[in-house]
């Protein structure tokens, strides 16, 4: 597996000491890579959701069918944008739905929920009680968007990650801690 560091204008010597002082942890990701590697789909063909790859011609897909039969330059750049909104509004419905059924649950009020592409974020909730999820989790398995649903909304209670807020995640999602290490070493999506 090749490695490809991109820095703004260092010196060599900076990034060779960076590299040794990274050393540990370059090797410990490349190990995860290996251990779990990226579900790869093709594109116009199949979409990823709930940790399964679907067929474009699932009734789950409809939505994505629509948008990439709409497109008039259907190159790889606008593909991956007509898969980026799918993943918004297939993610605002079935987001939307497990938010409200477990804030009812946990009797906790959010203000908004809000789906934003993020790069290394599952989600994260705001001092203003608005919460905020990666589109890209309705890739992951049900269990595990449940999971990051939970965590968000224990944060309106702990806007930390104490003992109180683990153990108030896990009073209403017992399996909490093994689905974090599922989902921290699944992070692999790629197309």
């Amino acid at each position: 597996m090749k490695v490809v560091l991109k820095t703004s204008k260092v010196s060599r010597s900076y990034i060779e000491k960076l590299l040794i002082e990274k050393e540990g942890w370059i090797r410990k990701q490349l190990f995860k890579r290996e251990q779990n590697p990226p579900i790869q789909i093709n594109l116009e063909d199949e979409v990823l959701l709930f940790g399964e790859v679907y067929s474009v011609d699932a009734d789950e897909s409809t939505e994505l069918r629509n948008l990439l039969h709409r497109l008039r330059k259907p190159n790889q750049k606008n593909i991956l944008r007509c898969y980026d909104d799918f993943y918004k509004i297939f993610g605002k419905s079935h987001l939307g739905s497990r938010l409200e059924y477990y804030s009812q649950i946990m009797d906790l009020n959010y203000k908004e929920m809000k789906l934003k592409k993020m790069r290394s974020r599952w989600g994260s909730c705001s001092s203003d009680r608005v919460i905020t999820f990666n589109t890209q989790l309705i890739k992951l398995e049900k269990e595990q968007i449940d999971y990051v649903v939970v965590h968000e909304l224990a944060h309106l209670v702990h806007m930390n990650h104490s003992k109180d807020f683990h153990n108030l995640v896990k009073n209403y999602f017992p399996d909490a801690m093994r689905v974090r290490k599922e989902i921290r070493s699944r992070q692999n999506f790629t197309f």
